[in-house]
């Protein structure tokens, strides 16, 4: 009898452990959905050619653009951060403060990608230290990614990119 009540035990607690994990796993999916989703404030979803989804932080504003991806442990392969600017320029990035490597790319009025740069590393140096990078045509949007994600997605110079019309330092249109 023993035997039997410990065997029975320990199916309860197999039992408890799948439904557990039945339950938690969509849970955990939907809450990591929700906390990144495009109803999302300063979310937007930036759409490749091929298809693919990458959630994008909004940089839309002076703060936000000055604070960008400083000081982030990690990047999820599918997300990024898109910088807006108020008219097309020569946008500079630089790495201050980073400490995970990027894949910088900038995009013209037109969302078609104008210059790309790949496998930037994170900057810890003092001051104004740091590297800058630039695109060689002017830009309106810039989008960075996690290192490698650009070659990955296939995002390259001529490339155009879909994601609703933003207006800098007011956020997605309406």
């Amino acid at each position: 009898m023993v035997f039997l009540g410990e065997k029975f035990r320990g199916i309860c607690l197999w039992t408890a452990l799948i439904a557990g994990t039945v339950i938690w796993q969509p849970f955990a999916h939907a809450t990591a959905t929700k906390a990144i989703s495009p109803q999302s404030p300063n979310i937007v979803v930036v759409t490749t050619p091929l298809g693919n989804k990458i959630w994008a932080e909004v940089a839309d504003t002076p703060e936000r653009r000055a604070r960008g991806l400083m000081f982030r442990q990690r990047l999820a392969k599918d997300h990024g951060m898109l910088f807006t600017f108020p008219e097309p320029q020569h946008w500079t990035i630089w790495m201050k403060n980073m400490k995970i490597p990027l894949d910088i790319i900038w995009l013209d009025r037109k969302k078609t990608i104008v210059h790309v740069e790949r496998h930037v590393p994170g900057c810890q140096l003092p001051g104004t230290e740091c590297p800058q990078y630039q695109p060689s045509k002017k830009s309106s949007f810039v989008l960075e990614l996690s290192a490698g994600a650009a070659e990955f997605l296939k995002l390259e110079k001529g490339v155009s990119l879909k994601f609703p019309d933003l207006h800098s330092d007011h956020g997605p249109t309406p």
